[in-house]
């Protein structure tokens, strides 16, 4: 089936402080357990840095601070959970304007019940492990690309 529609997606590419780790989130939908960056979908009549915002608030319970586009995806790529959207991907080096206020794990799907929907966050080095640890195709290319970049606040792609 040919995708009729667009589903964009906006997220957040959180570094810690010294620029070594990134946020991962490990998460569980319809008994599907994955790992990838912290965002979501983008709703009609919003703005891709309303969504990142709205989706920091969401996921994290916290605002970030949005440094600069990183990457949008670049090829063509199916939707995971609906073939009939094509998705389109962007993503935004960000940091927290704080401490976590939300629980960070220092091992994998951590999750605090065995119900569906969990998601829990772990911090993650930048390093060629990164690829492997992600599931979706577009986060295997950004994570290519982060461990490819020297100065990570300079200007993305």
């Amino acid at each position: 089936m040919r995708p009729d529609r667009f589903n964009i997606r906006v997220y957040a590419l959180i570094l810690d402080r010294q620029e070594k780790n990134i946020l991962i989130s490990d998460e569980r939908v319809a008994g599907l357990e994955f790992s990838k960056f912290p965002g979501g979908g983008l709703e009609f009549g919003e703005g891709v840095m309303d969504c990142i915002h709205r989706e920091a608030i969401e996921e994290l319970g916290q605002e970030i601070e949005v440094k600069n586009h990183f990457y949008t995806t670049d090829f063509f790529q199916r939707s995971a959970f609906r073939d009939r959207d094509q998705l389109i991907s962007i993503y935004y080096l960000a940091q927290l304007k704080e401490n976590p206020k939300f629980e960070v794990s220092e091992r994998s799907f951590d999750f605090s019940s065995e119900n569906d929907g969990e998601q829990s966050f772990r911090w993650h080095s930048i390093n060629e492990s990164l690829k492997e640890t992600l599931r979706w195709p577009v986060d295997k290319v950004v994570a290519e690309k982060l461990c490819s970049k020297k100065n990570l606040n300079s200007e993305g792609d």
